[in-house]
């Protein structure tokens, strides 16, 4: 496995440039690394990828932090390292670990209230500061995890600048 700053995929000449990434569920990285270079991520409408996408401009590696640290408590310097799928000059793509939307499956509300606030609280970070942003944020997530896992899916984003 290895780290990468999402941020830095597809930007040119060593600039920095907006990025938007697509949380997908795909059932294996194989699968998910077929994503079409063609097309624009607002055209990736999931179909192809097997189900319905989440856009948003928070990185993978702040989601996975948000969810970790929030709901189960794991320290920033512990949250485990995306894996990188696809590295191509005009996109990336990395695999979540499960263990990123498999716990907002099993919590209610107060949870997610709670994970909000711890999150919106945490030093040193980066995301949404805001805990009524986060929260839902969160609730967007917790959709999306129930979608993967109806699907049989793992999680997936693409990058794209």
């Amino acid at each position: 496995m290895r780290r990468i700053d999402a941020s830095r995929a597809g930007s040119r000449n060593g600039g920095r440039v907006g990025v938007t990434y697509k949380y997908f569920g795909a059932p294996d990285g194989a699968t998910a690394a077929r994503v079409p270079i063609s097309m624009r991520p607002e055209e990736l409408g999931g179909d192809e990828l097997g189900m319905n996408g989440m856009f948003t401009k928070i990185k993978p590696e702040t989601m996975a932090a948000m969810v970790l640290t929030g709901i189960e408590g794991v320290p920033l310097n512990k949250v485990p390292p995306l894996e990188l799928v696809v590295l191509h000059p005009d996109y990336a793509v990395v695999k979540l670990p499960m263990t990123v939307v498999d716990p907002l499956r099993g919590i209610g509300e107060e949870a997610v209230g709670a994970a909000a606030f711890i999150w919106s609280t945490v030093p040193d970070r980066g995301g949404p500061r805001d805990a009524f942003n986060v929260y839902q944020l969160l609730h967007e997530w917790q959709d999306f995890s129930h979608r993967l896992h109806e699907a049989g899916h793992q999680p997936y984003c693409l990058v794209w600048p």
